[in-house]
């Protein structure tokens, strides 16, 4: 069901433990999946703003950005289907836990957050994926197709990411591969889409957002 050059990519899959948490804790996944698409048509907006010199980058982020903001809207609507309130979450560690090592030149700056924005999006397909065998029929349906939507991103970000670096980028995935892994499969106190191994700590949280 999804594309092996996700798999390929992406340095660990999601840990058991995660795919375990996600049926008692379904109230807080799809309110920080909504989240997690707005912030991805917020990110994509965001790089045409700053870089308004590169066409390719704008053309492929203006599509995209529409694309995210159409999932959040769909997400949405199925809160209001389940009568979940879309309440505010503290945001996942994941994403600044990328961020944090963006270098500060210009161009390695954007090869960086480019770099990032392939991991999230490939880590967004892979978890879609890991849902669709545990969720009830109808969200397994959604996330199947937000899966085949969305699965043609992290490679986008990948070709802009090396279209605009100074140098060739594979020491950066390495690296950032890295962080993602230790991101992913370490311990987490907050139960959220991109989080890491649920802890203690995540039990505990998830029960008290409800």
């Amino acid at each position: 069901m999804i594309d092996r050059a996700i798999l390929d990519f992406l340095p660990c899959t999601t840990p058991s433990a995660w795919i375990e948490h996600a049926t008692d804790n379904l109230d807080l996944l799809l309110i920080d999946h909504a989240n997690c698409e707005k912030k991805a048509a917020s990110s994509a907006m965001t790089l045409m703003y700053r870089h308004v010199q590169h066409a390719d980058l704008l053309k492929k982020m203006s599509r995209l950005a529409r694309e995210e903001l159409t999932h959040f809207r769909q997400v949405v609507e199925v809160l209001e289907q389940r009568n979940i309130p879309y309440i505010r979450l503290s945001p996942s560690r994941y994403a600044s836990g990328l961020r944090r090592h963006i270098r500060q030149e210009p161009l390695g700056s954007l090869a960086d957050i480019l770099i990032i924005g392939a991991f999230v999006e490939a880590r967004s397909c892979e978890r879609f994926a890991s849902l669709v065998p545990v969720l009830d029929q109808q969200l397994g349906k959604f996330y199947k197709r937000l899966l085949q939507a969305e699965s043609r991103h992290f490679q986008e970000y990948l070709m802009l990411a090396q279209k605009y670096s100074e140098e060739d980028i594979t020491e950066r995935l390495a690296f950032f591969a890295g962080v993602e892994k230790e991101l992913i499969l370490s311990p987490d106190p907050n139960y959220r889409f991109h989080s890491g191994v649920p802890s203690e700590m995540s039990h505990l949280h998830s029960h008290g957002a409800h």
